[in-house]
Order: structure tokens, then C-alpha cells, then sequence
């Protein structure tokens, strides 16, 4: 089975794809580049993670055509809170695109429950709608020591760790507990 997989330059979702690749999934790595620093790091995750199973090229995804002309949308209507909601949302939008292109099943997160503004229970039922095809989030009752445990037995920990730009457009404030229904009528106004 063939897979998509959101792969940052972060620790979790190297971990993710070393754990389905160890299931026998075929996984095609999928950045959205906001920079390149970001990007270089993905490429060295990539080099380490292939040594794992069956991992296809890279896809980059440039950032800026889709996420950054939404959030500009979502500022003027005075809803940056949900900018963390609305680029996962996105992201597993594009993902799902791929997907299909490319004949894959399924689409595989580093999502860990809670860890983060769009990984808390609800928000993470609000960015699943964005897909018809499924979401495996094999690190979701993972705690980060569990995770960077893992991360530094495969070798990835080390390039996770270096320094890089925070996202210019976190909020101070995210949403942490959307509403469908509102993150609806968010959506109907900016996309």
C-alpha cells in the first residue's frame, strides 16, 4: 500500500514515516517549503529515513502559493487565531491531491496528541475534513520523550534539532478548540 506523508524538518513526522515504513508502507514524502533551511533539513531527513523501506522522492510543496494568500484573507477578517488550524487544514487538502495523483490510500501525520494548537482532539477532528481519504497518525498517544527516543535510535533527533526560523505566522493566541461550524464559515469567506 502507498501512502502520502507530511514531512517536516521537525522530529515528529520523521518518526512517523520510520514507523510506517516499518509496516511495509510505501511512503511519499510530501514538504510544503517555507524556507530553505527548512527544506535543506528535509532533504537530510529524507537520506536517513530511506535507509528504513520504501520511500519515495520528496514532493515540495511551495508554501506560499496557497497558505500565505489565505492567511492574508483570514487577518482582514480578524481570524489569525485560527492561522495554525487553517495551514493543517490546508496542508492535508494538498496531501489528499497528491494522493490521488499518485495512487496512494491513505495520508500519514506526525500529529501527537495535544502537543500543539492544531493537534488537540478537536482541531485535529476540524483538519481531517479537508481529506476523503484516511489519516494514520501513528504517533497519537506518543508522549515527546517517547518520540525523541525513537527519533534519536533512527538518527534523525540530531538534523530535527538544529536551529531554524520559527513560522512567521503562529499566532500568539491559536485556537485551541475550534468549532466545526465556525472554522466553516471561516472557510467559505477565504477559500
Amino acid at each position: 500500500m502507498k501512502a502520502v506523508a507530511l514531512l517536516s524538518s521537525g522530529i515528529d513526522s520523521p518518526v512517523a514515516v520510520y514507523l510506517m515504513l516499518r509496516k511495509g508502507i510505501e511512503v511519499i514524502p510530501v514538504h510544503f517549503r517555507q524556507d530553505s533551511t527548512k527544506e535543506e533539513k528535509v532533504l537530510e531527513l529524507w537520506e536517513i529515513l530511506r535507509r528504513y523501506g520504501n520511500l519515495g522522492e520528496p514532493l515540495i510543496v511551495d508554501f506560499t502559493e496557497e497558505h500565505v494568500p489565505a492567511f492574508e484573507r483570514l487577518k482582514r477578517l480578524g481570524k489569525e487565531r485560527w492561522t495554525c488550524v487553517l495551514c493543517k487544514w490546508l496542508m492535508i487538502r494538498r496531501a489528499c491531491r497528491i494522493g490521488h495523483e499518485v495512487g496512494a490510500r491513505a495520508i500519514i501525520t506526525g500529529d501527537s496528541l495535544g502537543q500543539v494548537a492544531s493537534q488537540t482532539l478537536e482541531n485535529m477532528y476540524i483538519v481531517s475534513q479537508a481529506s476523503d481519504l484516511p489519516i494514520y497518525r501513528p504517533l497519537i498517544g506518543m508522549d515527546k520523550e517517547e518520540i525523541v527516543s525513537i527519533a534519536k535510535r533512527i538518527g534523525t533527533f540530531e538534523v530535527s534539532s538544529r536551529k531554524e526560523p520559527p513560522c512567521p505566522f503562529t499566532p500568539r493566541y491559536p485556537i485551541v478548540r475550534g468549532s466545526p461550524k465556525e472554522f466553516i464559515k471561516i472557510l467559505r469567506q477565504i477559500i
